[in-house]
């Protein structure tokens, strides 16, 4: 079965960069990308141009009503996804979404709680899960490797603010339309991994921001901590402050007995014998992974990997972490 795909709001910049969205579905043999849409007619044709020049669009539901896909990638500034997503939920097109998914948690539920009154499927790319850290982590948790966990960290640095007027979205900079920083976008990974990996609910016990570095009305850096359900305390670094295309990044889960680092593309396992050490990844490489396994459950009619009832606890605490710091 060949899959069409419509892509909504296209000028978001992982549309092409990062997580590059619509490059890894045109690479994939049993997807046709049967229409791309943007608001800017611009912007669109030159998206387009980039992945094989699919039909352009600047309403998104004139391409639905006209192309009729089988899935649907939603992506947009952050202040249009919650209705993007109640739209694509009303016609009862299954979808991807890039997160936020919308400027606060309550718009968040609020598409959460719709979807599971119409059994919809919704998923949310949260890539990292699939990256060698998360993967290794959770084999050593089910053979119960670490012991008591004691905490988990994370720091994700990605380039300065200025690469989102580079990549046509300078939206990201207005907190109006972004709905926050670096916390809004970025933070999502290390929260969603505390949750992931520790496999409870959490609440937020401290955060910061600082927008001191670049100056701009949203935040380049967030620090957030965290404590489970049971007591695993997390720390969350974020920030918006690489000096040139790269990342500044670790990510750790320590227990009693073992600790699990990934840290400039190493991946090792301390314990009480040594140290296993293992070659890490870039921390976009997992997305292609990501879109693939979002489009096998549903061929098969599975649940999402990663739903948007998932998402709606990380941006609860994307929200408490704001209210904790002063949002803005």
């Amino acid at each position: 079965m060949t899959i069409r795909i419509a892509a909504i709001e296209v000028s978001h910049w992982h549309a092409l960069n990062d997580a590059a969205y619509l490059r890894h579905l045109v690479a994939m043999p049993d997807v046709e990308l049967v229409g791309i849409q943007d608001s800017n007619a611009g912007l669109v044709v030159k998206r387009a141009a980039e992945v094989e020049n699919p039909p352009t669009f600047t309403d998104y539901r004139k391409m639905l009503e006209t192309t009729r896909p089988n899935f649907v990638v939603a992506l947009g500034r952050h202040r249009q996804m919650a209705g993007i997503a109640h739209d694509l939920l009303d016609q009862g097109y299954p979808f991807l979404m890039e997160k936020p998914m919308g400027i606060n948690a309550p718009e968040v539920e609020a598409v959460a709680a719709k979807a599971a009154r119409l059994n919809a499927f919704v998923a949310v790319p949260l890539a990292q899960r699939y990256a060698p850290f998360a993967t290794r982590a959770r084999e050593l948790l089910a053979a119960k490797r670490f012991g008591p966990l004691s905490h988990i960290y994370v720091r994700l640095n990605r380039p300065g603010p200025a690469r989102y007027e580079v990549w046509d979205c300078a939206w990201m900079l207005d907190p109006a339309e972004a709905g926050g920083g670096c916390l809004r976008n970025l933070g999502s990974h290390g929260l969603d991994m505390f949750l992931h990996l520790t496999g409870e609910r959490a609440q937020v016990t401290g955060a910061q921001l600082s927008r001191r570095a670049h100056e701009r009305r949203v935040e380049d850096y967030a620090s957030v901590m965290l404590r489970s359900e049971s007591g695993i305390l997390g720390t969350v670094e974020i920030g918006n402050g690489f000096p040139r295309n790269g990342t500044d990044g670790e990510w750790k889960i320590a227990g009693r007995d073992a600790i699990l680092t990934m840290k400039d593309g190493i991946l090792k396992l301390a314990t009480a014998e040594g140290d296993e050490t293992l070659p890490g990844t870039d921390v976009t490489a997992p997305y292609f992974t990501a879109v693939r396994d979002v489009l096998d459950h549903w061929q098969r009619g599975a649940p999402p990997p990663i739903s948007v009832h998932d998402w709606a606890r990380v941006a609860l605490l994307i929200d408490q972490a704001y209210e904790r710091a002063g949002k803005f």
